[in-house]
């Protein structure tokens, strides 16, 4: 769409919309003069006014302006800045009608397989905020606002939305926006620094500046006074994403931790490692998967896209053997790492690519009696089609997208497992994203 059509459109008044339906994103679905109409902020039922803010020639975009008539489970966002901030599209629904519709979508897509599991399990909730403990934050000084901002991106734009807090981030990050703020715009550097990549830990926090142009020594002095001043780690990352190094404490562990309670386990992390951001959901969820798994003290289990041990080691906890596959070898030496600092001494890690062959590896060559599999969101086909070769008779199957489980457990049933139980995880609070979790057994 051109600057003159998206101009026109702007001119345009809004439009009235009966909201006849819910798209797995969470935008109403409505029509008007003859084309289906996506609208964001509506619900069904609803009748609002909408700005069309997108034009196609089969459907158009549009965001809510007035709610002429609201849906029950519409609900007051509990964010100052949601309309604006494009972290979080679902506020304005109920937090308990946002996991049902996160179940349905999930039981959507297992219909479109022809699948149903025997039962359905109880989904994992979390409250509405405070939550996510890993996020990228864009720093950009607006001329025309005469202001530094440090953030997320505006809904729908690149632009950042001007913010004070954040709500669905754990407390440590939401309420030092604004510090943040303070500290980057007295910097000489300022433009330099388009990115802060921010991590948390159970006991501690972490900053990594990137940073365009090298740092005077006044501007890194200042960096380290404000992560001093609240017992946290600082790193600079140069241009460029793999010269990430720490200046702040000089001496001593840089890793941030996590704590397993349920599995008297203790996760170290680096701060840019791949980890669940919602800690209180993972720790559920790591025991659900295992009750399901239901690994025993002589079964040898499998754990692909291992990570770096977050499945891993709490089976090990209860199996008598466990290997642990993830393609990132970084991540297999973390894994080794945290099985030394727990004391486990029956778990092994291999680097793989699992979307190439890997029938030749010995450690594939293996049979195993449970398997556990959390793929990224494009899931494991090729690897799913290999799974009978282990022998598993039992399968967990976490993903981050509901379409490829259920493309995958199609070709599980298929290789004669059996749907048994599946369910939604709210890892994410307030998104359109749907975390899940099915078991999957062979007689």
């Amino acid at each position: 769409m051109n600057r003159k059509q998206r101009d026109r459109l702007k001119q345009q008044p809004p439009i009235s919309l009966d909201i006849t339906g819910l798209t797995h994103d969470g935008r109403g679905v409505g029509h008007y003069d003859g084309k289906t109409v996506f609208v964001s902020g509506a619900l069904e039922g609803e009748t609002v006014e909408a700005k069309v803010t997108l034009t196609r020639s089969k459907y158009d975009e549009a965001d809510t302006v007035t709610v002429l008539k609201a849906s029950p489970i519409r609900a007051i966002p509990p964010c100052e800045h949601y309309g604006v901030c494009g972290g979080c599209s679902l506020q304005h629904i109920a937090p308990e009608a946002q996991i049902e519709m996160k179940q349905k979508v999930l039981a959507d897509q297992f219909k479109q397989g022809h699948l149903e599991p025997q039962t359905w399990l109880s989904p994992l909730t979390f409250g509405q905020g405070g939550y996510r403990r890993k996020a990228r934050m864009g720093v950009r000084f607006v001329i025309k606002k005469d202001s530094l901002l440090v953030g997320f991106r505006e809904k729908g734009s690149n632009f950042l939305a001007d913010l004070n807090r954040c709500i669905v981030m754990d407390p440590r990050l939401g309420e030092s926006i604004l510090p943040l703020r303070e500290l980057i715009n007295g910097l000489a550097g300022k433009d330099d620094i388009p990115q802060i990549e921010v991590a948390a830990g159970d006991h501690s926090v972490a900053l990594i500046f990137r940073h365009m142009q090298p740092l005077s020594d006044s501007d890194a002095q200042a960096l380290i006074a404000f992560c001093q001043q609240r017992d946290w780690l600082c790193y600079l990352q140069p241009k460029g994403y793999d010269t990430v190094h720490r200046i702040y404490p000089e001496q001593g562990n840089d890793r941030l931790s996590y704590a397993l309670p349920d599995f008297n386990l203790e996760m170290l992390f680096y701060p840019l490692d791949f980890t669940q951001v919602n800690a209180d959901v993972n720790q559920r969820m790591i025991k659900l998967a295992l009750d399901l798994l239901n690994p025993q003290p002589h079964e040898r289990v499998l754990d692909l896209f291992c990570g770096l041990g977050n499945f891993t080691l709490p089976l090990a906890t209860r199996a008598q053997s466990v290997i642990g596959v993830e393609g990132d070898e970084a991540m297999v030496q973390r894994g080794y790492e945290n099985a030394r600092h727990n004391n486990l001494s029956n778990v092994d890690f291999y680097a793989q690519d699992l979307t190439a062959d890997f029938s030749q590896q010995p450690w594939a060559k293996e049979g195993f009696d449970a398997l556990l599999i959390d793929p990224p969101r494009s899931g494991a086909l090729e690897v799913v089609r290999y799974l009978p070769n282990f022998g598993a008779k039992r399968i967990v199957y976490v993903s981050c997208n509901p379409a490829t489980l259920a493309r995958d457990a199609g070709e599980l049933v298929k290789a004669g497992y059996k749907l048994i139980t599946a369910g939604v995880m709210d890892m994410f609070t307030h998104t359109a994203h749907v975390e899940s979790i099915a078991l999957f057994v062979k007689d």
